[in-house]
């Protein structure tokens, strides 16, 4: 994907430049900022137009999922920890409809889904919207890659206004994505976990890419059980199940699908619950499978030891209760000590990655499932398209 990037922009001296970053960071129960990953991702983007000339920085993020403006999710502490990474004051600012900006150099807004136009399903409401933040700058710059698959106003309609450009993380994971599905080296191997239902129109996408789909969680019981196995209280998520009807029947019958063939089992969703292992046709009422069997992980392992390019969206099992964490363990392992070129989505994925300690070993940890698996499919992401030379 050819995108406008920093290197793009004719003269940055003076200029004011709006950027969308996602601080859309985990908060502890005093509202402090518990992992600052995301807002170190955006540094060397600010640091670069500081240092070519920009004259003011203005910052825009999302932050949880506020339904009626919560204290809890205002921007804040999300200034007050980007000041000290840094080494800059940030001037977060609550109304800048009203009174402007201030002088300062890096100027944090609020919250930008407290305002209902954001999210409009309108987009002659978004773009009302986003030709008001363009108004406050000269140039345009997404680095918010996770959020790029959404035609929000700050992703989509500000860069209507004024000229736009990716940061260098979006940059970084187009580029890398892009060279994963464009021209992979074989064989390819998908690691499909997690429990949404929508993940079966990915994998069938999927199959057009990858040699191998390996497919843990929900999503393989979701399956197992439409063949008529006994999946006992484990979760499953049925919704729109009957509209894609066709493609999951695809999914079974083909021969680049894998699917767990032991489980682990628990009678109460809790790491003190009876716990046992069984094969896929033991899994008996009451019980619920929240991690894949040995025998599961030992073939699972043989294929991404085989693979050259591995892509991994979704963890394998109920990785943050340690009972059931030995799947993910054993995959990502197997994927960090493989000489593949590796893509670990975002989201779950990402965060047990992290716990396991694998993210110097993995080529790309995306800072967007969503986002990195519809480009992984093929489609194209609205933010990007408006960026495109």
């Amino acid at each position: 994907m050819d995108l406008r990037t920093l290197r793009d922009i004719p003269e940055l001296s003076g200029k004011k430049v709006f950027i969308r970053v996602d601080f859309n960071v985990p908060l502890d129960d005093d509202g402090n900022v518990r992992d600052a990953k995301r807002i170190r991702h955006a540094i060397p983007t600010i640091k670069y137009l500081l240092e070519n000339g920009a004259s003011q920085i203005i910052l825009a993020s999302h932050l949880g999922r506020p339904k009626n403006n919560e204290s809890h999710l205002m921007t804040n502490k999300v200034a007050e920890r980007l000041s000290e990474l840094i080494g800059e004051d940030v001037a977060k600012i609550d109304d800048w409809g009203e009174n402007g900006l201030p002088e300062a150099k890096i100027v944090m807004l609020e919250n930008i889904r407290f305002h209902p136009a954001e999210k409009s399903k309108d987009e002659a409401e978004r773009d009302e919207f986003g030709k008001q933040i363009a108004s406050l700058a000269d140039i345009y710059v997404n680095e918010a890659f996770s959020n790029s698959h959404r035609a929000h106003a700050s992703m989509t309609s500000v860069p209507k206004y004024i000229p736009g450009y990716a940061g260098l993380g979006v940059e970084d994971e187009v580029n890398k994505i892009s060279r994963a599905i464009e021209s992979p080296e074989h064989p390819v191997v998908a690691v499909i976990g997690g429990l949404k239902a929508d993940k079966l129109t990915a994998i069938h996408n999927l199959m057009g890419i990858a040699d191998k789909i390996l497919i843990a969680g929900a999503v393989s019981y979701n399956l197992r059980k439409i063949q008529g196995y006994n999946v006992g209280s484990s979760k499953v998520d049925d919704e729109g199940m009957e509209e894609i009807a066709d493609i999951v029947q695809e999914v079974i019958n083909s021969d680049k699908v894998e699917l767990p063939t032991d489980a682990v089992v628990a009678d109460d969703f809790s790491e003190s619950a009876n716990i046992k292992t069984v094969s896929i046709d033991g899994i008996e009422d009451g019980w619920m499978a929240l991690d894949i069997g040995p025998e599961t992980v030992e073939k699972y392992i043989a294929e991404i030891k085989n693979a050259k390019t591995v892509l991994w969206f979704g963890p394998i099992g109920v990785f943050e209760m340690e009972p059931f964490a030995g799947g993910t363990k054993a995959i990502g392992q197997a994927i960090a000590d493989s000489d593949s070129v590796s893509i670990v989505g975002g989201g779950d994925s990402a965060s047990a990655v992290k716990k396991l300690g694998l993210e110097e070993k993995i080529t790309l940890v995306s800072t967007g499932g969503g986002a990195s698996l519809k480009m992984i499919e093929g489609k194209e992401l609205p933010a990007l398209i408006i960026l495109k030379k």
